[in-house]
């Protein structure tokens, strides 16, 4: 999953500007082995010097139901059943596909990605490009540029991201923050981009980099950000993404799933 050697050097420098605060980065393993399985996973994960403190074992039943009660801000699976139905859930939950090649990745900074439409904010603006075309999409977004987009699945993991930057931003720490959060769009900066920064601004919410690439690739784009993980609703993305040494998470959400069923 996400290179846990950086979540733990932001954990540590929590710990260093906030000892009496345990608002940190919890990671739960949840899998539907059996218990008698544990003691397994525990030596594995000690091999590995891996901080994980809590399990889920569901002796053959879905974890799901689970994510609630254990205060779930993100599940991560590489089991896209169980994705959708977290979704469904209302949990903010992603299909993990590994990298293709090896690449380097920060040890001191957690790199997170984001698509726009159908993962931090609703789909209408993809349904109308996929229901419309692009010409009604560029006219609609003009005319709603003041308007905010409904909030996306991953919305409020952006949010719990901001609110731990936020903790360093108070240190003056912002210059060596150990998170930095990137938005990476397929739409135009010129024609559509000023909706979505608008309407991230009224949530209260910021990225440190706002990439437009106005239909672009974003392979290539992702390869120079090197984010520990980049969500995306649509899986061409996500392939372009893993060939080029990116670890994807697909996000099954919104009217792209639908073109994606039937192709």
């Amino acid at each position: 999953i996400f290179n846990l050697q950086a979540l733990e050097h932001v954990n540590a420098r929590l710990l260093e500007l906030y000892p009496d605060d345990e608002e940190r980065f919890d990671i739960v393993l949840m899998t539907n082995n059996h218990a008698q399985v544990g003691v397994r996973l525990i030596n594995s994960i000690n091999h590995y010097g891996l901080t994980i403190e809590r399990f889920c074992m569901t002796g053959g039943k879905s974890p799901i139901g689970y994510l609630t009660a254990y205060l779930t801000n993100l599940y991560l699976s590489a089991d896209s059943e169980k994705v959708q139905e977290a979704i469904e859930a209302g949990i903010a939950s992603a299909t993990m596909f590994t990298a293709n090649k090896d690449v380097a990745y920060s040890d001191t900074q957690l790199r997170v990605a984001f698509d726009g439409d159908a993962v931090l904010f609703s789909d209408e603006s993809e349904q109308i490009v996929k229901e419309k075309g692009l010409d009604r999409f560029f006219e609609h977004e003009q005319l709603n540029e003041n308007k905010p987009l409904a909030q996306g699945p991953l919305k409020g993991f952006l949010e719990d991201l901001g609110k731990l930057q936020k903790k360093f931003y108070a240190k003056n720490e912002r210059l060596n923050c150990p998170i930095r959060t990137f938005l990476v769009t397929a739409r135009s900066a010129a024609s559509s981009g000023a909706r979505v920064l608008k309407t991230l601004r009224s949530w209260g919410l910021e990225v440190d980099e706002a990439l437009f690439l106005a239909g672009a690739p974003k392979g290539p784009i992702l390869v120079k950000i090197r984010p520990h993980i980049f969500f995306d609703d649509q899986m061409f993305h996500i392939e372009g993404a893993q060939k080029l040494g990116t670890i994807a998470a697909h996000v099954p959400y919104g009217i792209a799933q639908k073109y994606h069923k039937s192709a």
